[in-house]
């Protein structure tokens, strides 16, 4: 079997970062990418420059996508999974008071960027029957008070849910990864009670090794409660 080919959205730390490094162990040819291209320098330093290409992505650019892929299929030459990964986080305040420029820059990130990578990068997966994972959230599948970043993540649970069924027939798997609170740098705050970023690449590279004939569609991971 050919070398698998996976590409990372929001790459540079977190789960995109650990998710790099679980895949880079498994043997798949990645191709990162991520605003702060300088922190992918490094971790391609980290996992083998041969097997690992870097790209300054703006997701919320349709031509930045157009050129992930473009640079992606030239270097590689197929593109088997990618994995939607860049998001950002919310502010304080609620839907009163939060600052709502802020909110305009999460949204285009968190919903129009993941648009966007799977438009551009939709044509190759058909070509390899490749595999979808989108990084939504547990506050998807709540209702948190206020949050605008949980309603960001409702609409990446339901663009996993329609995306399936878009794709129905053709062999793409669509995995929804949805995890609670991760020890990672996308919060300033962060509880001690959390899981690390190991814990959430761990489970997509669970759903990217099933065989072809198994979809996992999505995979809820909430720290285990603490003991009292």
């Amino acid at each position: 079997m050919e070398e698998r080919v996976l590409l990372i959205t929001g790459a540079s730390s977190g789960i995109g970062a650990a998710t790099a490094r679980a895949a880079a162990d498994k043997g798949y040819k990645l191709v990162l990418a991520a605003r702060r291209h300088d922190k992918l320098t490094a971790l391609a330093e980290e996992l083998g420059e041969d097997s690992v290409m870097t790209i300054g992505c703006d997701v919320t650019s349709m031509p930045d996508q157009q050129a992930l892929v473009e640079q992606a299929l030239a270097r590689f030459g197929r593109i088997d999974a990618v994995f939607a990964n860049a998001g950002r986080g919310g502010s304080p305040g609620g839907f009163s008071e939060a600052d709502h420029e802020q909110w305009k820059d999460m949204l285009l990130t968190n919903v129009y960027g993941v648009g966007l990578t799977l438009q551009a990068t939709l044509p190759a997966l058909r070509e390899s029957r490749g595999h979808v994972l989108l990084t939504g959230s547990a506050a998807g599948r709540a209702t948190i008070p206020g949050s605008m970043y949980s309603a960001s993540k409702w609409a990446v649970t339901g663009i996993g849910y329609n995306l399936r069924e878009e794709l129905r027939g053709t062999g793409i798997r669509v995995t929804l990864i949805e995890p609670g609170m991760v020890d990672t740098p996308f919060f300033d705050e962060r509880p001690d009670h959390a899981m690390k970023d190991e814990d959430i690449a761990n489970a997509a590279l669970y759903a990217l090794e099933q065989p072809a004939h198994v979809d996992v569609n999505e995979i809820l991971v909430r720290p285990t409660p603490a003991v009292e």
